[in-house]
């Protein structure tokens, strides 16, 4: 999957374990799903998964990991792709904004980027056929980008990666869960509260100012082909300035948190936050007590790359110093007031598990 500062890759094991001490749970709705990293895993430990998020790209990689099932796929897309394989590169849009006036692809790849892209628009494919062949060119692209992961700069000098040669693969596209098909859907988060059900709800939304649209904006553009106005050193979409989200504002985000989570409709939560976010724990923990019985798990982790290797002004100096290396992952679990006391006590077996070894 690609290179993702909200990417769970490290702390799926601990989500699946918190869901599973649900007993009898068998849906869970991600209703900020970025990657689908979460729901991909938990499609294929057999649940009924529905993602949500609302950019493009993310629904697209929704589409592609819980809502599309292997056998529906497989033939169709191993036989396209073959196809785009022996695309010759075409310059266009992608090469002219993202290898030329900046320095995200090698024009080779971006040449190669555009003519599969071009390809993939011009068949009409149903919607889960589209989105398989999207993400295997998204994550072919993400293999030889020139970035520390995030798209706000790319690299002073190239990266290694950035010379190979683009190359698409299959996705891994897992079979039906034995709970039943998933589904994948584009909405604002208060309406998909409003809108979407399940056992379970996995929220883990924006917790700071930046935001996916423009940490991911190459992404957006490749999958939407819209073919936009950017701006600024890193071409940035011209729509990075206008679509604001309550979520990335301090002065907003406890409200608007607290709003949705008022509409969500599940009898479980897990909440994923991180110790960096704009709300504190002991108010998220007052926020979430309205909805049942609160358990905060934590969990250490490295932080992202690009914070890692510290601040760079636009000639590639480093300006500051890096604070922290770690951050603390904040799993708030919320249970029904009438749940057994044993999933309580499970839960927080599993708190003096992370927080002890």
């Amino acid at each position: 999957m690609i290179k993702y500062i909200g990417s769970k890759r490290a702390l799926v094991p601990t989500i699946l374990r918190v869901i599973e001490s649900f007993t009898g749970a068998e849906s869970v709705v991600d209703f900020f799903s970025g990657t689908s990293r979460v729901g991909h895993a938990l499609k294929q430990r057999g649940y009924r998964v529905i993602a949500n998020d609302l950019m493009t790209y993310a629904h697209t990689l929704g589409l592609c990991y819980v809502q599309a099932d292997l056998d529906d796929v497989l033939d169709d897309a191993e036989r396209l792709l073959a196809e785009f394989r022996r695309l010759p590169g075409k310059p266009g849009y992608f090469t002219e904004t993202f290898c030329v006036r900046s320095r995200f692809f090698q024009p080779k790849n971006g040449e190669r980027i555009d003519a599969i892209r071009d390809a993939i628009a011009a068949r009409g494919l149903e919607p889960e056929l589209e989105a398989v062949l999207l993400v295997a060119l998204m994550e072919a692209a993400d293999r030889v980008d020139s970035t520390t992961g995030l798209q706000m700069a790319y690299l002073k000098q190239w990266a290694p990666r950035a010379s190979n040669d683009l190359e698409l693969r299959m996705p891994a596209v897992l079979p039906r869960p034995a709970a039943g098909k998933g589904a994948a859907h584009q909405l604002e988060a208060c309406d998909a509260a409003d809108r979407l059900t399940a056992d379970v709800a996995f929220i883990d939304p924006p917790y700071n100012q930046h935001s996916y649209l423009g940490n991911y904006h190459v992404w957006e553009s490749l999958v939407r082909w819209d073919k936009p106005e950017v701006y600024g050193i890193a071409c940035k979409r011209i729509d990075c300035r206008e679509r604001k989200s309550d979520f990335n504002s301090r002065k907003k985000a406890h409200d608007k948190l607290r709003d949705f989570l008022d509409r969500v409709r599940c009898p479980h939560l897990v909440v994923s936050f991180n110790n960096e976010g704009y709300i504190a724990q002991r108010d998220m923990e007052s926020m979430l007590a309205r909805h049942g019985r609160v358990i905060t798990l934590e969990q250490d982790y490295k932080r992202y790359v690009g914070a890692q290797i510290g601040i760079h002004n636009l000639k590639g100096e480093r300006v500051g110093k890096v604070s922290h290396l770690r951050n603390k992952e904040l799993f708030y679990v919320v249970v029904p007031h009438d749940a057994p006391e044993n999933l309580e006590a499970t839960l927080r077996q599993q708190r003096e598990q992370l927080l002890f070894g």
